[in-house]
C-alpha cells in the first residue's frame, strides 16, 4: 500500500534531518515544505518589501503560509497518485486541528485511508533550551527572527495534539533528543514499514 507520511513538529526539532535519513534507508520521495515554498516566500515577502528570510511574522503567515502548504501537498498527492511513498515535511500546525484534513487531502487524488497508509510522526525535543541550542546550531538565516524574538516564538514549541482520525498504531510520537541512532532510526522505521521487507 502507497504510504503518506507526516513528520511533524516545531522548528530545531530534527523533522528534516529524521525524515532524510530514513529516505537514505528506503528511498521514499521527499517534499520539505522549506525548500519547495522557499522560492515563492522569498518572492512574495521581497516584492511586499519584507525580509525575505522571514518565516514568522504575521505578513508572512497570511501571505505566504497556506501557498507553501499548497505547494508542498499538490507534489506529494502527485507523488503518491504515482504509487511513490512519499514522506512531507512541516509543522502543519493549523492542519493537526481538522480530524478529517487528510481524507480531504486524499480525495483530491481520488484516494482515501482504505488505499493509502497514512502515518504521522510528531517529532519534538524534551524542552526550549533544546529547541534554542538546536536552532542557533544551525546558522539558518531563517532562524534569525525566532533567535531574537524567543519570547514570542518559544509559544510555537508547545506539543500538539494530532486530531486527525488515524489509528492509535499510525501516529508516533518521536523524542529526538540526542544522536539520531541506528536504534532510533530503526523504531522509526518499524513504525512506517511494519514487518514489510526492504524493496
Amino acid at each position: 500500500m502507497r504510504k503518506l507520511v507526516f513528520f511533524l513538529g516545531p522548528a530545531g526539532a530534527g523533522k528534516t534531518t529524521l525524515a532524510k535519513a530514513l529516505v537514505r534507508r528506503r528511498h521514499a520521495a521527499l517534499f520539505d515544505m522549506d525548500t519547495l515554498s522557499r522560492p515563492a516566500s522569498e518572492a512574495i515577502m521581497t516584492l511586499s518589501g519584507l525580509d525575505p528570510n522571514d518565516r514568522d511574522s504575521d505578513v508572512y503567515k497570511i501571505r505566504c503560509r497556506d501557498l507553501g502548504y499548497r505547494i508542498t501537498m499538490d507534489a506529494a498527492l502527485e507523488n503518491v497518485d504515482l504509487g511513490m511513498n512519499a514522506f512531507v515535511i512541516g509543522p502543519f500546525t493549523r492542519e493537526l486541528e481538522d480530524p478529517v484534513w487528510p481524507e480531504k487531502e486524499l480525495l483530491r487524488i481520488g484516494a482515501s485511508l482504505r488505499d493509502v497508509d497514512v502515518k504521522a510522526i510528531l517529532v519534538s525535543l524534551p524542552g526550549e533550551e533544546h529547541y534554542r541550542e538546536r536552532i542557533r546550531g544551525r546558522g539558518l538565516a531563517l532562524d534569525a527572527w525566532k533567535l531574537e524574538n524567543w519570547s514570542d516564538f518559544s509559544r510555537s514549541l508547545a506539543v500538539r495534539e494530532i486530531r486527525w482520525k488515524l489509528p492509535a498504531s499510525s501516529i508516533l510520537s518521536f523524542d529526538n533528543a540526542g544522536p539520531l541512532s541506528e536504534e532510533k532510526l530503526r523504531q522509526v522505521e518499524r513504525f512506517i514499514y511494519g514487518d514489510e521487507s526492504e524493496d
